[in-house]
C-alpha cells in the first residue's frame, strides 16, 4: 500500500482496551482515498477513540494503523508531527479560542506552523472564510456567533493548512435544521472541490447518509456492517436495522447490565 493505493488508511487487527473493557477487539477497516467515510455506531463503541488512534494520540495494544502505507506506530516525534500536518480536525464543540477574533482563530495554525507573511496569511484566511460563507464575520468574536456559524469557522480553521485528510467529530450535533443543512452541503462540496479524504463520526443517520460514500457501523469492538448508506438500510442484521431505523428494541439494550433490581434496590438477596 502506498501513494497509488485506493486505500489511504488501513486498520488491521486493532486491539485497544481501557482497563478491563475492550474498546476494539480485532478491528479491520479501510478508508478509501478521496471518499467521505462515515463511522457510526451506538454510544460507547469507540468512534472518537478510533479518531485518536488514527492520529496517534493513543497507541493500540495490538494491531497496526497504516496511513498512506506507513505504520504510524513506527514514526518518531518529528515524523509524527509531519504526519499530523496532513490532517485537519473539526472538533465536536468547535473548540474556538474565545479571546481571538474569527480571523485570528482561522489564522492560528498558519501563525504557529508556517513563516508566511501577514499579507499571505490574510489572503489564505479570507479565502477559507469565503469558502464557508463567513468572510463578512472575520472581525467577530466567537461569543457573537450562532452555533452553526461557529461550526463553520471551525471548519475553515480545520482546512486552512490544506490538509489531505479532514476529520469531523460529530459535526451535526446541536445544530438547527438550516445550519445542519449548510454543514452537510459543505462536507460534500469541500471534499469534492479540494480532492481530500473525509472521515465523519456521526449519530445522525439521515444526514450522514446523504453525503457518505461508505459507512462503517461499529459494535462490540469490530465492524458490524459496512457499505453504502443504502446497503446498510437494507441489511438483514438486527443490530444494523435497530441503529439505522432508531428502534428502541433490539440487540442494543435500554438497560445497562446490572444486578437484580429488587436485590439492588432493597440491599438484600431475593429469595
Amino acid at each position: 500500500m502506498g501513494e497509488n493505493s485506493e486505500n489511504l488508511i488501513e486498520i488491521r487487527a486493532l486491539k485497544y482496551s481501557r482497563g478491563h473493557r475492550a474498546i476494539f477487539d480485532g478491528l479491520n477497516l479501510t478508508i478509501r482515498r478521496g471518499e467521505i467515510t462515515a463511522l457510526m455506531g451506538p454510544s460507547g463503541t469507540g468512534k472518537t477513540t478510533l479518531l485518536r488512534l488514527i492520529t496517534r494520540q493513543l497507541i493500540p495494544q495490538e494491531g497496526a494503523i497504516y496511513v498512506d502505507g506507513v505504520d504510524i506506530s513506527t514514526l518518531n516525534q518529528t515524523e509524527l508531527y509531519q504526519m499530523r500536518q496532513r490532517f485537519g480536525m473539526l472538533f465536536q464543540n468547535g473548540a474556538l479560542l474565545t479571546d481571538l477574533s474569527v480571523f485570528e482563530n482561522v489564522a492560528f495554525p498558519l501563525r504557529e506552523h508556517t513563516k508566511l507573511s501577514n499579507r499571505l496569511i490574510r489572503h489564505i484566511v479570507l479565502t477559507k472564510l469565503h469558502a464557508v460563507g463567513l468572510r463578512g464575520a472575520a472581525d467577530m468574536l466567537p461569543a457573537q456567533l450562532s452555533g452553526g456559524m461557529a461550526r463553520r469557522v471551525a471548519l475553515a480553521r480545520a482546512m486552512v493548512m490544506d490538509p489531505e485528510i479532514l476529520i469531523y467529530d460529530e459535526p451535526f450535533v446541536g445544530l438547527d435544521p438550516i445550519s445542519l443543512g449548510v454543514i452537510v452541503r459543505l462536507v460534500r462540496r469541500l471534499n469534492d472541490a479540494l480532492g481530500i479524504t473525509s472521515i465523519v463520526v456521526s449519530h445522525d443517520v439521515e444526514e450522514i447518509s446523504t453525503v457518505a460514500d461508505r459507512s462503517f457501523l461499529l459494535s462490540d469492538g469490530k465492524v458490524a456492517a459496512s457499505g453504502s448508506p443504502d446497503e446498510l438500510r437494507t441489511a438483514n442484521s438486527e443490530l444494523v436495522r435497530q441503529f439505522m431505523h432508531g428502534m428502541a428494541d433490539g440487540p442494543v439494550a435500554f438497560h445497562f447490565q446490572a444486578p437484580g433490581y429488587e436485590e439492588q434496590l432493597l440491599g438484600r438477596d431475593t429469595e
